[in-house]
């Protein structure tokens, strides 16, 4: 079985860091992934896939990177489900093990 994916897109916000309760590092960041092909109106459309980063990845992604920069994600897929008063929901987002920064860090 594989679970690979290869990414390159812009991020839609600056990454945010969390703590899990045991103490882990966890990042959150939307990725904005313009698909390669043009819809029936010749438009590019784009795809807003939602990534999570886990401690070194995580702690260097929010340091080096902000909204608008294009970066290089390598992970997986999972998916989740949970209940809710509407009944059972699905997530699906993309857990990086590596980003590369593909945009330089400007100087201030």
């Amino acid at each position: 079985m594989l679970n690979q994916v290869v990414l390159v897109g812009r991020l839609t916000s600056d990454p945010e860091l969390y703590q899990t309760e045991n103490g882990k590092k966890v990042a959150r960041m939307v990725l904005a992934v313009p698909r390669p092909y043009k819809n029936i109106e010749g438009e590019y459309e784009t795809d807003f896939i939602s990534c999570k980063l886990w401690q070194v990845v995580a702690q260097n992604t929010v340091d080096y990177c902000k909204k608008g920069d294009l970066v290089g994600i390598r992970g997986r897929i999972e998916t989740y489900s949970y209940e809710t008063e509407e009944g059972k929901k699905y997530l699906t987002e993309v857990v990086a093990d590596k980003v590369t920064f593909l945009s330089s860090k400007k100087a201030d």
